[in-house]
């Protein structure tokens, strides 16, 4: 008999998750969060962002988070890294606290670009470039978030073919792999599949990951349709946290349990232990109750 089809699922609470919270949360409850995706079996854990904290407050404490967390054998973290100053924060460390993945994002939409990041496009793809590649000359891999690859809180619907000629830029500039984002969480599955379709025409299968918000209930409807097509990666967040905050209208990723049992039920394999990822849901809902809510 086949074994069964492994997916892999990149849990991006600790840096996607809580980079939209009102308040920035303690480095402490950040670490005791990725101690807890590691205990429930997960293999890639996006834990960091070293970005300016002028812009993004709630991840100034990257470098911190980063040389905290007691790395398990055989786990990758991944660190947000926009620029080369960042890449620098990220690696003025020791090797030991370095991410083993570093993520630039672009975006499918010119308007969200400029608002995102204030730039187009092509500007966007120069900057990136020798962040790129210098992460790879230290034999970090990179990975590539393509946003709004299916709506545009700006300009609507995204075509196919933005997502296309993105793709093929990151590709250029030596990206190893990409997520499809649904950032505002407005896809359907025929929307989506036109997507990936445009993203695998410049990259295999194997490295491009669907990265879905759940804003109108239909996130695991997008994943089920992206498993029909034979992607077997996607970006989730324990708890549903998430959201972005140059977005408006993105509320939160889809759930790490929901996407999990969804797998389960399907017969895939995750490595993942269902009811501590639970345990681990429970531990950020608590912490931001606590942390986060009004005094």
């Amino acid at each position: 008999m086949n074994a069964p089809a492994h997916v892999r699922l990149v849990d991006v609470s600790p840096r996607d998750g809580l980079q939209n919270e009102k308040r920035p949360v303690s480095t402490e409850v950040r670490i005791g969060l990725v101690r807890r995706l590691q205990d429930a079996g997960l293999r890639h854990i996006e834990a960091a962002s070293f970005v300016s904290p002028r812009w993004v407050p709630q991840m100034a404490d990257g470098a911190a988070v980063m040389q905290g967390v007691r790395r398990r054998p055989g786990v990758r973290f991944a660190a947000l890294v926009p620029n080369l100053r960042g890449l620098d924060t990220a690696l003025d460390a020791p090797r030991a606290a370095w991410p083993d993945d570093i993520v630039v994002f672009g975006s499918a939409s010119e308007s969200f670009s400029r608002k995102n990041i204030n730039c187009s496009i092509a500007e966007s793809i120069e900057r990136f470039a020798p962040v790129v590649a210098a992460a790879r000359a230290q034999g970090l891999r990179v990975r590539a978030a393509m946003s709004c690859a299916v709506g545009c809180p700006f300009e609507g619907e995204v075509a196919p073919e933005a997502v296309g000629r993105l793709a093929r830029m990151l590709r250029d500039i030596g990206a190893q792999e990409v997520a499809v984002a649904d950032t505002i969480g407005v896809g359907t599955p025929d929307r989506v599949r036109r997507a990936l379709d445009a993203a695998l025409a410049h990259y295999d299968t194997e490295d491009v990951s669907g990265h879905f918000h759940d804003t109108q209930g239909r996130a695991l409807a997008n994943t089920v349709a992206s498993l029909d097509m034979g992607i077997r990666q996607f970006d989730t967040s324990v708890a549903g946290l998430g959201g972005c905050p140059y977005a408006p209208g993105a509320t939160g990723n889809v759930a790490t349990e929901a996407v999990a049992a969804l797998l389960h039920d399907r017969g895939f394999t995750t490595g993942i232990d269902l009811a501590r990822l639970m345990e681990a849901g429970q531990y950020i809902r608590n912490a931001l109750r606590e942390e986060v809510a009004p005094a």
